[in-house]
């Protein structure tokens, strides 16, 4: 893999073997935990086995030269011009990072960037942190700036937040930078407090289903969201101090919910601080080896951002209705901001041919699209290959 790597990069780029570095960032799924992170939440990614590959050098000129094999787009940028946000293009994510770097100290130079990702692109599986955090950690490692991994994920959440325009939660850069096979991350967004937890799945597989739905964060209604739960902050506040919805249990919300005074709002409130308590539930049942729990926890999970947060559409409900009639399904909900992406399902190890041709059948006839279906396997966060 590497040494393919290298070759195509050599060939782009014109370069003679010599100093070339090589790097991984993984995509992430999200077990349980949706739209919590940027409330103050709990969450419970994973990290992936596929992800995104960078390939980086030092060259001898004034501009820095982005290639993805992921897209068409390719450009070369003067140093002088890092600042400026390309139009809707995918190099904003590394530019964005250079950005922040930046006002940490970084003196970038000439440089040559050969992405590669094999991560489904817009399905909601986070190729814009593992972009990232691929990028962070190549360059930290490059200029020997010293910065820790959760400073990477810090900066690369600012870099998505302040260059890309995008007001995601810390979720899916921490889980990219953090992760650890054949464990899930159990985090605590507000204080950054994490604990790996092993993901003893038995004789179950996590099976990922793509609705070929493109999603795009920055013109879906995720913004909105995030306005609706700080309406409903300030309204709570008025009855009890909160900085987040988080803060709340779901009895303490019960009390004084009333004084949010759009029922729209109110239900978005709702499956914030219910789903936290899920989230803590669900990894309690993971700890306990009870699968079973856990898959009912998918379930509700799924149901509250489909009817209180309003953020599933068709497709995914679609794919779970479908995925839920199977034989040897536990659980099934939606992973990722929602309006298409994925879902994520807890499915016996012999039913996962069935469930890939059934599902697959019942969700074309639903909605015309064709889904993929990808096992999840659970890798380690950012590194770097080949040393």
């Amino acid at each position: 893999m590497i040494e393919n790597l290298l070759e195509k990069f050599r060939k782009k780029y014109n370069n003679a073997p010599g100093t070339e570095r090589v790097f991984f960032s993984p995509g992430r799924v999200n077990l349980i935990g949706e739209h919590t992170d940027y409330n103050g939440g709990y969450v419970f990614p994973c990290s992936l086995s596929y992800g995104t590959y960078l390939v980086i050098q030092k060259n001898d000129e004034e501009h820095i030269n982005f290639i993805s094999e992921n897209f068409t787009y390719a450009t070369s940028i003067p140093l002088e011009k890092l600042g400026e946000k390309q139009e809707s293009e995918w190099v904003n994510y590394p530019l964005g990072v250079i950005e922040q770097l930046m006002k940490k100290g970084l003196s970038p130079v000439g440089m040559d960037l050969y992405f590669s990702g094999n991560i489904p692109n817009g399905a909601g599986l986070s190729s814009s942190a593992s972009v990232e955090l691929v990028t962070a950690f190549a360059l930290n490692e490059l200029y020997k700036l010293g910065l820790d991994v959760i400073e990477l994920v810090k900066l690369s959440q600012k870099a998505e937040n302040e260059f890309v325009g995008v007001n995601c939660g810390i979720m899916d850069q921490f889980a990219v930078g953090m992760g650890k096979a054949e464990h899930a991350l159990f985090l605590n967004c507000e204080t950054l407090e994490y604990e790996h937890i092993p993901a003893k799945l038995k004789d179950y597989k996590l099976v990922i289903s793509n609705t070929n739905k493109r999603r795009g964060l920055a013109d879906s209604k995720y913004n909105e969201r995030r306005s609706e739960c700080d309406t409903a902050v300030k309204n709570l506040s008025t009855v009890k101090p909160i900085k987040y919805l988080s803060d709340l249990s779901l009895d303490e919300f019960t009390k004084i919910a009333e004084s949010v005074k759009e029922p729209v709002v109110r239900r978005r409130a709702h499956h914030v601080i219910s789903e936290n308590a899920r989230v803590l539930e669900a990894t309690s049942a993971l700890r306990n080896g009870d699968l079973e729990k856990f898959g009912e926890l998918m379930n509700e999970s799924h149901n509250s951002l489909r009817d209180d947060y309003e953020v599933t559409g068709k497709e995914l409900d679609a794919m779970v209705e479908n995925a839920r009639r199977q034989k040897g399904v536990l659980g099934s909900r939606m992973t990722g901001a929602g309006f298409g992406g994925c879902t994520v399902s807890l499915v016996h190890k012999d039913e996962i041919e069935n469930f890939r041709e059934n599902v697959g059948k019942g969700y074309r006839k639903d909605t015309g699209l064709t889904a993929d279906f990808y096992i999840a396997e659970i890798g380690e966060g950012t590194v770097e290959l080949g040393k």
